[in-house]
Protein backbone atom coordinates (compact mmCIF):
# COMPACT_ATOMS: atom_id res chain seq x y z
CA UNK A 1 0.00 0.00 0.00
CA UNK A 2 1.24 3.63 -0.93
CA UNK A 3 0.45 6.76 0.51
CA UNK A 4 0.29 9.82 -1.84
CA UNK A 5 0.52 13.00 -0.42
CA UNK A 6 0.26 16.42 -2.36
CA UNK A 7 1.41 19.53 -0.48
CA UNK A 8 -0.96 22.82 -0.89
CA UNK A 9 -3.39 25.01 1.06
CA UNK A 10 -6.68 24.76 1.87
CA UNK A 11 -9.75 26.29 0.34
CA UNK A 12 -10.44 27.96 -2.70
CA UNK A 13 -8.43 31.73 -2.19
CA UNK A 14 -5.29 28.77 -2.73
CA UNK A 15 -6.73 26.85 -4.78
CA UNK A 16 -4.72 27.74 -8.39
CA UNK A 17 -1.72 29.28 -6.35
CA UNK A 18 1.86 27.70 -7.21
CA UNK A 19 2.15 26.70 -3.71
CA UNK A 20 -0.25 24.30 -4.60
CA UNK A 21 0.56 22.25 -7.89
CA UNK A 22 0.95 19.17 -5.52
CA UNK A 23 -3.01 19.56 -4.95
CA UNK A 24 -3.40 19.80 -8.45
CA UNK A 25 -1.49 16.53 -9.23
CA UNK A 26 -3.91 14.21 -6.88
CA UNK A 27 -6.74 15.51 -8.28
CA UNK A 28 -5.55 14.71 -11.60
CA UNK A 29 -4.40 11.32 -10.84
CA UNK A 30 -7.73 10.67 -8.82
CA UNK A 31 -10.24 11.97 -11.49
CA UNK A 32 -8.21 9.65 -14.16
CA UNK A 33 -7.90 6.37 -12.38
CA UNK A 34 -11.51 6.55 -11.17
CA UNK A 35 -10.29 6.94 -7.52
CA UNK A 36 -13.02 7.01 -4.55
CA UNK A 37 -14.68 10.24 -3.39
CA UNK A 38 -12.46 13.08 -1.77
CA UNK A 39 -13.62 12.41 2.45
CA UNK A 40 -12.65 14.25 5.32
CA UNK A 41 -9.93 12.06 7.27
CA UNK A 42 -6.88 12.49 8.73
CA UNK A 43 -7.31 16.38 9.21
CA UNK A 44 -7.52 16.80 5.39
CA UNK A 45 -9.14 15.17 1.96
CA UNK A 46 -8.05 11.47 1.58
CA UNK A 47 -9.44 9.32 -1.51
CA UNK A 48 -9.19 5.33 -1.96
CA UNK A 49 -8.41 3.85 -5.29
CA UNK A 50 -6.20 1.47 -7.94
CA UNK A 51 -2.71 2.41 -9.48
CA UNK A 52 -1.75 -0.69 -11.37
CA UNK A 53 -1.71 -3.69 -8.62
CA UNK A 54 -1.55 -1.05 -5.90
CA UNK A 55 -3.68 0.23 -3.61
CA UNK A 56 -3.02 3.84 -3.12
CA UNK A 57 -4.67 6.31 -0.58
CA UNK A 58 -3.82 10.37 -1.87
CA UNK A 59 -4.52 12.61 0.74
CA UNK A 60 -3.83 16.76 0.59
CA UNK A 61 -3.77 18.01 4.25
CA UNK A 62 -6.04 20.47 5.32
CA UNK A 63 -3.73 21.71 7.80
CA UNK A 64 -1.95 24.70 5.69
CA UNK A 65 1.12 24.22 4.33
CA UNK A 66 3.49 24.66 7.49
CA UNK A 67 1.72 22.12 9.52
CA UNK A 68 1.43 19.29 6.61
CA UNK A 69 3.15 16.66 9.09
CA UNK A 70 0.58 16.36 10.89
CA UNK A 71 -2.13 15.04 8.94
CA UNK A 72 0.89 12.67 6.96
CA UNK A 73 1.67 11.13 10.24
CA UNK A 74 -1.93 10.49 11.44
CA UNK A 75 -2.72 8.52 7.94
CA UNK A 76 0.85 6.74 8.42
CA UNK A 77 0.25 5.57 11.88
CA UNK A 78 -3.66 4.95 10.35
CA UNK A 79 -2.57 2.57 7.94
CA UNK A 80 0.76 1.31 9.47
CA UNK A 81 2.87 2.61 6.91
CA UNK A 82 6.83 3.27 6.44
CA UNK A 83 8.07 6.60 5.56
CA UNK A 84 9.04 4.61 2.75
CA UNK A 85 5.63 3.98 1.78
CA UNK A 86 5.04 7.68 1.39
CA UNK A 87 5.18 9.87 -1.79
CA UNK A 88 5.09 13.66 -1.20
CA UNK A 89 4.50 15.54 -4.46
CA UNK A 90 5.01 19.27 -4.13
CA UNK A 91 6.33 22.71 -5.46
CA UNK A 92 10.12 23.51 -6.34
CA UNK A 93 11.48 26.53 -6.28
CA UNK A 94 15.36 25.50 -7.64
CA UNK A 95 13.81 23.49 -10.83
CA UNK A 96 12.19 25.67 -13.98
CA UNK A 97 8.84 25.50 -14.35
CA UNK A 98 7.45 21.93 -15.70
CA UNK A 99 10.42 20.12 -14.95
CA UNK A 100 10.13 17.27 -12.51
CA UNK A 101 12.33 15.61 -10.32
CA UNK A 102 12.35 12.65 -8.12
CA UNK A 103 14.31 12.38 -4.77
CA UNK A 104 14.35 10.46 -1.74
CA UNK A 105 15.65 11.59 1.71
CA UNK A 106 17.70 14.36 2.38
CA UNK A 107 17.25 17.81 3.71
CA UNK A 108 13.99 20.24 2.84
CA UNK A 109 15.72 23.31 1.46
CA UNK A 110 13.10 25.50 3.51
CA UNK A 111 9.79 24.30 2.02
CA UNK A 112 7.69 24.59 5.10
CA UNK A 113 5.33 21.21 4.16
CA UNK A 114 8.53 19.05 3.73
CA UNK A 115 10.16 20.84 7.24
CA UNK A 116 6.91 19.88 8.90
CA UNK A 117 6.92 16.35 7.21
CA UNK A 118 10.88 16.12 8.48
CA UNK A 119 9.41 16.71 12.41
CA UNK A 120 7.26 14.11 12.42
CA UNK A 121 8.31 11.23 10.15
CA UNK A 122 11.79 11.79 9.57
CA UNK A 123 13.54 12.12 5.94
CA UNK A 124 12.98 8.57 4.58
CA UNK A 125 10.07 9.63 2.51
CA UNK A 126 9.68 9.59 -1.46
CA UNK A 127 9.62 13.04 -3.04
CA UNK A 128 8.24 14.13 -6.67
CA UNK A 129 9.60 18.11 -6.94
CA UNK A 130 7.35 19.65 -9.37
CA UNK A 131 9.17 23.10 -10.79
CA UNK A 132 7.44 25.92 -10.49
CA UNK A 133 10.74 28.65 -11.14
CA UNK A 134 12.19 31.08 -8.94
CA UNK A 135 11.32 34.59 -9.03
CA UNK A 136 14.79 35.55 -8.58
CA UNK A 137 15.01 37.07 -5.35
CA UNK A 138 14.57 35.71 -2.07
CA UNK A 139 12.15 39.01 -1.30
CA UNK A 140 9.78 37.42 -3.92
CA UNK A 141 9.82 33.85 -3.01
CA UNK A 142 6.19 34.48 -0.73
CA UNK A 143 4.47 36.30 -3.54
CA UNK A 144 5.43 34.01 -6.00
CA UNK A 145 4.36 30.99 -4.51
CA UNK A 146 1.18 32.25 -3.30
CA UNK A 147 0.27 33.56 -6.75
CA UNK A 148 -2.03 31.88 -9.36
CA UNK A 149 -0.33 30.36 -12.17
CA UNK A 150 -0.51 33.09 -15.33
CA UNK A 151 -2.73 32.19 -18.07
CA UNK A 152 1.15 31.52 -20.09
CA UNK A 153 1.53 28.85 -17.52
CA UNK A 154 -1.11 26.67 -18.58
CA UNK A 155 0.07 24.98 -21.57
CA UNK A 156 2.78 23.16 -19.92
CA UNK A 157 0.98 22.92 -16.51
CA UNK A 158 -1.93 21.23 -18.09
CA UNK A 159 1.53 18.66 -19.79
CA UNK A 160 3.09 18.21 -16.22
CA UNK A 161 0.15 17.01 -14.34
CA UNK A 162 -1.32 14.65 -17.43
CA UNK A 163 2.37 13.16 -17.43
CA UNK A 164 1.84 12.44 -13.83
CA UNK A 165 -1.00 10.97 -14.11
CA UNK A 166 0.23 8.56 -17.18
CA UNK A 167 3.22 7.64 -15.14
CA UNK A 168 1.32 7.33 -11.80
CA UNK A 169 1.33 3.55 -11.64
CA UNK A 170 4.52 3.35 -12.38
CA UNK A 171 5.05 5.67 -9.51
CA UNK A 172 3.00 3.16 -6.84
CA UNK A 173 5.20 0.54 -8.20
CA UNK A 174 8.36 2.23 -7.00
CA UNK A 175 9.88 2.24 -10.50
CA UNK A 176 11.07 5.86 -10.38
CA UNK A 177 12.44 6.05 -14.40
CA UNK A 178 9.84 4.79 -15.78
CA UNK A 179 7.17 7.48 -13.98
CA UNK A 180 9.92 9.98 -15.28
CA UNK A 181 9.55 8.43 -18.89
CA UNK A 182 5.55 9.13 -18.81
CA UNK A 183 5.97 12.72 -17.61
CA UNK A 184 8.95 13.21 -20.61
CA UNK A 185 6.65 12.07 -23.25
CA UNK A 186 4.27 14.73 -22.05
CA UNK A 187 6.63 17.39 -21.39
CA UNK A 188 9.17 16.76 -23.57
CA UNK A 189 7.73 14.87 -26.51
CA UNK A 190 9.93 13.31 -29.73
CA UNK A 191 10.26 15.95 -32.62
CA UNK A 192 7.35 13.08 -34.70
CA UNK A 193 5.03 14.45 -31.57
CA UNK A 194 5.93 18.36 -33.03
CA UNK A 195 2.09 20.11 -33.90
CA UNK A 196 0.28 18.27 -31.06
CA UNK A 197 0.36 21.03 -28.93
CA UNK A 198 2.31 19.79 -26.35
CA UNK A 199 4.97 21.67 -24.37
CA UNK A 200 8.46 21.58 -22.99
CA UNK A 201 9.62 21.36 -19.85
CA UNK A 202 10.77 17.56 -18.58
CA UNK A 203 14.23 17.69 -18.57
CA UNK A 204 14.80 13.99 -17.13
CA UNK A 205 13.42 10.52 -18.27
CA UNK A 206 13.38 8.41 -21.68
CA UNK A 207 12.36 10.00 -24.70
CA UNK A 208 15.30 12.60 -24.68
CA UNK A 209 17.14 10.51 -26.85
CA UNK A 210 14.13 9.43 -29.59
CA UNK A 211 15.18 9.65 -32.93
CA UNK A 212 12.69 12.05 -35.21
CA UNK A 213 10.68 10.83 -37.62
CA UNK A 214 12.13 10.46 -40.84
CA UNK A 215 9.90 12.19 -43.74
CA UNK A 216 7.98 10.10 -46.28
CA UNK A 217 9.36 10.09 -49.76
CA UNK A 218 7.48 11.70 -51.98
CA UNK A 219 6.00 9.04 -54.41
CA UNK A 220 7.83 8.37 -57.12
CA UNK A 221 6.32 9.10 -60.70
CA UNK A 222 4.36 6.81 -62.81
CA UNK A 223 6.39 5.66 -65.86
CA UNK A 224 3.80 5.06 -68.80
CA UNK A 225 4.45 3.80 -72.27
CA UNK A 226 5.66 6.30 -74.83
CA UNK A 227 2.82 7.45 -77.62
CA UNK A 228 3.73 5.96 -81.07
CA UNK A 229 5.15 8.76 -83.65
CA UNK A 230 2.04 10.05 -85.63
CA UNK A 231 1.80 8.09 -89.18
CA UNK A 232 1.53 9.93 -92.58
CA UNK A 233 -1.41 9.59 -94.84
CA UNK A 234 0.35 6.87 -96.86
CA UNK A 235 1.62 4.57 -94.46
CA UNK A 236 -2.48 4.63 -92.96
CA UNK A 237 -3.60 3.80 -95.99
CA UNK A 238 -1.12 1.09 -97.10
CA UNK A 239 -1.93 -0.27 -93.36
CA UNK A 240 -5.18 -1.10 -94.58
CA UNK A 241 -4.06 -3.30 -97.19
CA UNK A 242 -2.12 -5.23 -94.81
Amino acid sequence: MRLFVGLGNPGAKYAQNRHNIGFMALDRIAADHGFGPWRARFQGQAAEGMLGGEKVVLLKPGTFMNLSGQSVGEAMRFYKLAPSDVTVLHDELDLAPGKCRCKTGGGHAGHNGLRSIHAHIGEAYHRVRLGIGHPGHKDRVTGHVLSDFAKADQQWLDDLLRGLSDGAPALAAGDSARFLNAVALRTAPSRSGAGTGMGTGMGAGAGAGSEPATPARPAEPEHLPEPDPPRSALRRLADRFR
